[in-house]
């Protein structure tokens, strides 16, 4: 019997609202209204953070930012920066590293941003090739110039384009790269046609800045300025790919997800043009809100996944690596905590299928602000919140409790009519700050991020 390819197509900040599948009005997104026509929304899929590398270390260990110490940095803050001395430890294990034992070819075309030195690479992690950049495309020399000495922004080199192990262009132009990475991507696919692959495509775009890009034939064409032009190409990019699967035959034995590393970033009201929206749902990304937390996901297997159809039931990036782990023939490892779960039965569309996770936590680096458990989200008092998105300065006292599915909007505090729910959730948020610690406080069951003593800039080599 055939193994299952996986494609994971990964953006970068693109909200909940910013595809006409989950109700954008101002975005064209015809091929993702194929998918989701041909596939299966699924309407609570969560990140674990509201930044990019926390979120990105827990999609591809099925772990916790905080498990594995990537949440924050003395060096670096929430987000690693160039020439960091930290990055993913070597020694966890990735979806890549799992998919590989199991005969599968393993690429990554796009954004890495769990650590930019040798020893925390892609290739290092599982994967056979990588092509694309190491850190965020906003992480400019420019921008490290203007402030030399945060974050060493002195030593930051031009956005470096690598691949595998090597810069091969010193800065790249960023218009050009969601048209290079399917181009890549098309590529892997063609050459691994016969053989189980994993492909994972984490996008640039629409990106960190308030200006995104994209190519000439995109730029200027949509409704919402350069934002917009950003997701359409996004849009055309995942076309290609679900074109390319059906026309090499292989569409029904390929898992695709379409999915996001965190919400929208710049403004939350679809009304704001030339920028991403989260809505219905509260909030910004950088945050612990909804809107910063919960992603525009579809998921698409022709022939196996229930066409059009959605699953409203809580589910997270962690859980993709225990998923294809087993869908795969394997097991996720067994000699440490994983998070996720497997989640099988709600991609499948199994009647009754219910979430198997009973507690989900938000934090914000390592402070916890709120837990999650069925439809109830609870905010936990906090005497100093940071960023928080409903506590306000000398707010955070008392806590705050949301029904996230039937108040999309986390409009209507109820904790004091559910006394006995917000008892139950702080329970459970006790638990985490035991095993992932809180604010200070150190987890029983936190892992060790990696270091190197001497980080050095990703640099093109002399000719």
């Amino acid at each position: 019997m055939d193994k299952t390819n996986f494609i994971i197509i990964f953006c970068d900040n693109a909200g909940y609202g910013d595809i006409e599948p989950f109700g954008s009005t101002l975005h064209r997104t015809l091929h993702l209204n194929r998918m989701a026509k041909e596939g299966r929304k699924f309407t609570h899929f969560c990140v674990t953070a509201g930044v990019c590398t926390p979120s990105r270390a827990s999609l591809m260990t099925g772990c916790y930012a905080q498990r594995l110490g990537m949440h924050n940095n003395p060096r670096d803050g929430l987000v690693l920066r160039p020439v960091s001395p930290y990055g993913l430890n070597p020694d966890e294990i990735t979806i890549a590293t799992i998919l590989k034992k199991q005969g599968y070819a393993t690429s990554i075309i796009g954004k890495w941003h769990l650590g930019d030195q040798p020893q925390f690479l892609p290739t290092r992690h599982g994967f056979d090739e990588f092509f694309g950049l190491p850190y965020s495309d906003d992480m400019t020399q420019e921008i490290g110039r203007r402030s030399p000495d945060r974050f060493d922004g002195g030593r930051w080199p031009p956005l470096p384009l690598m691949e595998n192990d090597k810069v091969i262009e010193a800065p790249v132009d960023r218009d050009g790269l969601t048209k290079r990475y399917t181009e890549r991507a098309l590529d892997f696919i063609e050459r691994k046609t016969d053989q189980p692959f994993f492909l994972y495509i984490p996008h640039a775009m629409p990106g960190s800045t308030a200006k995104p890009f994209a190519s000439p034939e995109f730029k200027g064409k949509s409704r919402n300025g350069r934002w917009g032009d950003s997701i359409e190409e996004l849009d055309w990019s995942t076309g290609q790919i679900l074109d390319k699967l059906v026309a090499l035959g292989i569409d029904k034995k390929t898992l695709v997800i379409f999915t996001s590393d965190n919400g929208a970033p710049l403004a939350s009201d679809i009304k704001s043009l030339s920028r991403g929206s989260n809505l219905p749902l509260n909030g910004r990304g950088y945050t612990t809100s909804e809107g910063g937390f919960r992603m525009p996901t579809i998921m698409w297997w022709p022939g196996t996944i229930p066409v059009d159809s959605v699953c409203d039931e809580l589910a997270t990036t962690m859980d993709i690596l225990p998923t294809f782990a087993h869908l795969a023939g394997g097991k996720e490892p067994q000699d440490r905590i994983i998070d996720g779960h497997d989640i099988r039965p709600l991609i499948l569309g199994d009647p009754g299928a219910t979430s198997p996770c009973n507690a989900f936590y938000y934090y914000y680096m390592d402070q916890l602000q709120a837990v999650r458990s069925g439809p109830w989200k609870l905010f936990l008092p906090l005497k100093k919140p940071f960023r928080h998105p409903h506590f306000r300065k000398g707010e955070g006292d008392k806590p705050l409790l949301f029904n996230v599915v039937t108040d999309v909007g986390s409009k209507n505090d109820v904790a004091d009519e559910h006394q006995d729910i917000v008892e139950r959730l702080t329970r459970l948020a006790e638990k985490a700050r035991e095993d992932l610690g809180d604010h200070g406080r150190r987890g029983e069951n936190q892992r060790h991020r990696g270091k190197v003593d001497e980080p050095q800039p990703q640099l093109m080599s002399a000719n």
